[in-house]
C-alpha cells in the first residue's frame, strides 16, 4: 500500500510539471509573429538580387539601395567591418576594381537549399538565417569551392523596399 502511494504521489508530481504553465489573470502575453510564405518569397528574392549585383554584376546603384544607411556588418575573420551603407558599398566598389584588375578572383555565393530560415520581426522586418558557399571562378575551369559559412541578416522593411541594416557572417570554413 506505501508503495502505491508512493507511486501515485510520483505520478501526481510528474503530471504537474509537465502541465502548461497557468499565469495570472493579469499577465497577457502575445505571441511571436508567424511567418507566411509571402515573406520567405519576399526576403528569398531580395537576397537573390543583392548577391546577384555584389558578385556577379557589381552593380554598386542595386547594392546601395538595398542597404540602410546605418548597415552594420560583422564577420568572423575581421570584426566590425562596415558601419554605414556608403562605407559597404565604398568597399565593393575597390573590391570590383580589384576583380576587373584581375587582383583578386571572381566568385560567387550559393545558398544551400534547405538552410534558409526567415522570422518576421513586428513593426521593423525580418530575420534571415541560413548557411552559404562561395566558390572561385576561373575562366574556363569548374567552380572552386572555396569556404562555406553561416549568416543572420536583419532585414528592414522600409516603405515596402527590403533593405538589410545588419548582418552577421560566421563560422568560416575553408573548403578541402
Amino acid at each position: 500500500m506505501l508503495r502505491a502511494c508512493s507511486l501515485l504521489a510520483a505520478l501526481c508530481l510528474l503530471a504537474s510539471c509537465s502541465a502548461a504553465p497557468e499565469y495570472a489573470s493579469n499577465v497577457h502575453l502575445t505571441p511571436g509573429p508567424a511567418v507566411t510564405p509571402q515573406l520567405i518569397a519576399e526576403i528569398t528574392a531580395v537576397d537573390k538580387v543583392f548577391f546577384e549585383a555584389l558578385f556577379t554584376t557589381c552593380d554598386l546603384e542595386i547594392l546601395a539601395d538595398t542597404v540602410t544607411e546605418d548597415f552594420e556588418f560583422y564577420h568572423d575573420k575581421s570584426g566590425l567591418t562596415n558601419t554605414s551603407g556608403e562605407q559597404f558599398v565604398n568597399g565593393i566598389r575597390e573590391a570590383c576594381k580589384r576583380r576587373e584588375e584581375g587582383t583578386d578572383f571572381r566568385a560567387r555565393r550559393e545558398l544551400v537549399a534547405g538552410s534558409m530560415k526567415v522570422y518576421p520581426l513586428n513593426n521593423y522586418g525580418a530575420i534571415q538565417v541560413g548557411v552559404h558557399r562561395f566558390y572561385a571562378l576561373e575562366e574556363g575551369q569548374p567552380d572552386k569551392l572555396t569556404e562555406t559559412s553561416k549568416f543572420t541578416t536583419v532585414w528592414k522593411n522600409d516603405g515596402g523596399k527590403w533593405r538589410m541594416a545588419r548582418v552577421l557572417s560566421y563560422d568560416h570554413q575553408l573548403a578541402r
